[in-house]
This record gives C-alpha cells, sequence and structure tokens, in this order.
C-alpha cells in the first residue's frame, strides 16, 4: 500500500514537473524568435545575429553539468524551481530594459539566463522519466519518453508561432512581458502541487562524478553533438534569414513556417514507437540510431544540390526540411530512449546531464557555424556541414551497442556504476 501511495505521488510530481516544463519550453521557443527578428530589424548580420546566442548554449554546457550534480544532491524539485526562477529573471532583463541597453552585450548576457533555465527544467523532466517509467520495462520507457520529447518540440514549435505573433501585435518587450506570465504559472504550480523532491536525494553524490564513466553515454553524446550540430548549422540562423532576405517572407511567415515544422518534428518523435516497431526495432539499439543518421544525411545533400540546380527554393526548401523533419525526429526520439536505457539508476540525473552538456555543446557549435558559414558562402555551403555532421554521428553510433563493429557486443552490459 505504501509502495502503492510513494508510486502515486511521483507521478503527480512527474505531471506537475511536465507542466512546468511544457510553460517554459514555450516561452523559451517565443524568445528565440522575438530575439532573432528584432535584432535583425535593427540590421544586425547574420553571424552578429548568431552570437546573440553564443551565451545561451554555452552556459548550458556547465549547467547540464552542474545541473545533474544539484539534481542528484538535492532532488528534481529544486532543479526545476532554479529553472523557471532564472527564465523570469532573464524575461525581466529584457522586458524591463531601456531601449539603450538592448546591445549586443546586454542580450547576450540575458540569453545566457535563458539558456540555464532551460537545460535546468529540461534536465528535471528528462530524469523524471527514467524515475517514474515501470522498472525493468524497455518498451514502456521508449514510449514515456518518446510522448515527452515530442510534446517538448511540439510546444517548441508553438512557441516559434506565439513569438512572431507577439512581435507583430504587442511588440518586442511586451511579448516578453506576456511570456514572463506563463513562466510565473508554472512557477507557481509547482510551488503550490508538487510535493517532495521527485528522485532520491544523495548528499553522497559528488561533484567530481558528474563526467560519465560508461563507454556506450560517452560515444551516445558524442553523435548527440555531431547530430544536434547538424540540425543547428542550418535551422538556426541560416535558414530563416534566408526565408526572410532571399525568399521576402514575412516575420509571420517565418515564424509560422518554422512553428508548424517544429510541430510536426515533435508529433513525429511521439510516434517513434509505433513507427519503428513497424520497422522492426521495437527497443531501439545502437544499430537504429546509426542507419538513422546515415539516412538522414543525405537529405541536406539533396536540398543544396536541388538549390544548385535553380529548383524553385520553396519547393527545394518546403519538401526537404519535411522529409529531413521526420528522419531526424526518429534518430532524436531513440537518443532520448538510449541516453535513459544506458543510465545508471542512481546517477541518472547525472548522467542525463551530461548527456545534455554534450547536446548544448552541438547546438553551439551549430549555432556559430549557422552564421559564419552562410554570411560567407550561403545556405548551399550549410546544408553540406549539416550532411557531413550527420555522417559523423552515424560513424559514432556504431560504436554503440548494438551496433555493427566487433567490439559493439562488449557494451551491451548495464554502465558500470561509478
Amino acid at each position: 500500500m505504501a509502495d502503492a501511495a510513494a508510486r502515486a505521488g511521483d507521478l503527480r510530481n512527474y505531471a506537475v514537473v511536465t507542466a512546468a516544463y511544457w510553460a517554459d519550453t514555450i516561452a523559451d521557443g517565443a524568445i528565440r524568435i522575438l530575439v532573432l527578428f528584432f535584432f535583425y530589424q535593427l540590421g544586425y548580420s547574420p553571424f552578429e545575429l548568431a552570437t546573440l546566442f553564443v551565451f545561451y548554449e554555452a552556459f548550458g554546457i556547465a549547467t547540464n553539468l552542474a545541473g545533474g550534480w544539484i539534481g542528484a544532491r538535492f532532488g528534481l524539485r529544486s532543479t526545476l524551481l532554479l529553472g523557471l526562477v532564472v527564465q523570469l529573471g532573464a524575461l525581466g532583463m529584457l522586458a524591463l530594459a531601456p531601449d539603450q541597453w538592448l546591445v549586443v552585450g546586454y542580450v547576450m548576457a540575458a540569453q545566457a539566463l535563458s539558456g540555464i533555465a532551460k537545460d535546468l527544467t529540461k534536465m528535471s523532466s528528462k530524469s523524471a522519466v527514467k524515475l517514474v517509467a515501470p522498472a525493468g520495462r524497455d518498451d514502456a520507457l521508449f514510449r514515456w519518453v518518446a510522448v515527452l520529447t515530442g510534446s517538448k518540440n511540439a510546444l517548441k514549435g508553438v512557441g516559434f508561432f506565439v513569438g512572431g505573433l507577439l512581435l507583430s501585435t504587442v511588440g518586442f518587450q511586451a511579448g516578453l512581458g506576456v511570456l514572463a506570465v506563463l513562466v510565473g504559472a508554472g512557477l507557481v504550480l509547482v510551488l503550490a502541487a508538487m510535493r517532495g523532491d521527485l528522485g532520491r536525494a544523495s548528499r553522497a553524490a559528488k561533484f567530481t562524478r558528474i563526467f560519465s564513466n560508461s563507454r556506450a553515454i560517452n560515444v551516445l553524446s558524442l553523435a548527440r553533438v555531431f547530430l544536434f550540430a547538424a540540425r543547428d548549422v542550418w535551422f538556426v540562423v541560416a535558414l530563416p534569414v534566408f526565408l526572410r532576405t532571399v525568399l521576402g517572407w514575412s516575420f509571420w511567415e517565418v515564424g509560422g513556417f518554422m512553428a508548424i515544422w517544429v510541430i510536426g518534428y515533435g508529433a513525429v518523435q511521439a510516434a517513434a514507437p509505433r513507427v519503428l516497431r513497424r520497422e522492426g526495432h521495437a527497443e531501439p539499439s545502437g544499430r537504429t540510431a546509426a542507419w538513422l543518421a546515415f539516412g538522414l544525411a543525405a537529405l541536406p545533400a539533396l536540398i543544396a544540390l536541388a538549390l544548385w540546380a535553380d529548383v524553385d527554393p520553396t519547393l527545394a526548401l518546403v519538401a526537404g526540411l519535411i522529409a529531413f523533419g521526420v528522419v531526424f525526429a526518429l534518430n532524436s526520439s531513440v537518443h532520448s530512449f538510449l541516453i535513459l536505457r544506458y543510465a545508471d539508476g542512481d546517477k541518472v540525473a547525472m548522467n542525463v546531464g551530461f548527456y545534455y552538456m554534450a547536446n548544448a555543446a552541438g547546438r553551439l557549435a551549430g549555432t556559430l557555424l549557422s552564421g559564419l558559414i552562410y554570411q560567407w558562402q550561403g545556405l548551399e555551403a550549410c546544408l553540406v556541414a549539416s550532411a557531413l555532421m550527420v555522417a559523423l554521428a552515424g560513424a559514432g553510433s556504431l560504436a554503440l551497442p548494438g551496433g555493427t563493429r566487433g567490439g559493439a557486443a562488449a557494451l551491451a552490459a548495464p554502465p558500470a556504476r561509478a
């Protein structure tokens, strides 16, 4: 009876964590669009736009490492509350600042806080899945993490739409005030409805153990770096600037298109267990991640070829993005399952934090390269860079448990406990 009550409490807390994470996710997507296009209107170059997000991604690297330790030592409730409070601070910095303060350095600092907040809330929610999913049921774990990850990305797409709408209607700073209300509601929900810490807090958790000693987790994390760099090298700066400047789309159209793409991408992630089961991969392995990555690598290369061949750019980009989004979503969903599959139960927050540190490193590299390569050689060069990076992610995935290299079988054992 006591065990049933404890599990019911964990499920309730998980629902609260997820709701707060969703609120922050919408705000995070909206902030990105607001900042990107507000400063584009001020005449910033593509590379200057990319630098606005450098601290956002760079601080995410440190946050995921430290956040994993904080979550392990003090419980996931502490990391969630800290993330929401920091997000409110970031929104306040931008919403309440005089116009003369809105320069690159100030906005980079605000984006640093926003990146910290986003990664704290994400790490809290993703770690919680491992704690509440049925023990020993990889199929259930895959479904749970796929639904959470898919819903998160769908709501980030909603955030893109909201950001474009707010910029077009109430303006930059008033729009940020609206987002602050949304995040504040999530904070109130956690304070009022969450009980306990969700996960056993361990005073023995040492900061020196934040780096993984599991080869499987390290290999997966490296593949994650290349996978997300491959997405962001053309999606973060190059694509929206190309749509606005070359194709002449309005802010509303660019924000709406990116929103629809990310929502669809999230829907595919949520459906990944059913899709892969039909393909014979009910419980994904390293081989699944590898063949998905190699298939994905062909898509940006084909889009680049279409643009070089003077195919209608709108058709090439829309059709190519749809195909890229489907395969990328399946690949990302498999990664999100594998990290929880490989994570040690006693160190899940630290293992997940380390993995998302790698995720943030990939986004940082992709964001900088997106602005730099686009300014240097255009969108086609960004697409070629994307294809090369995804191929590297696939090559790394071959060394995961269930991959095709001879030594992969040795990795199939559960990760060693530190």
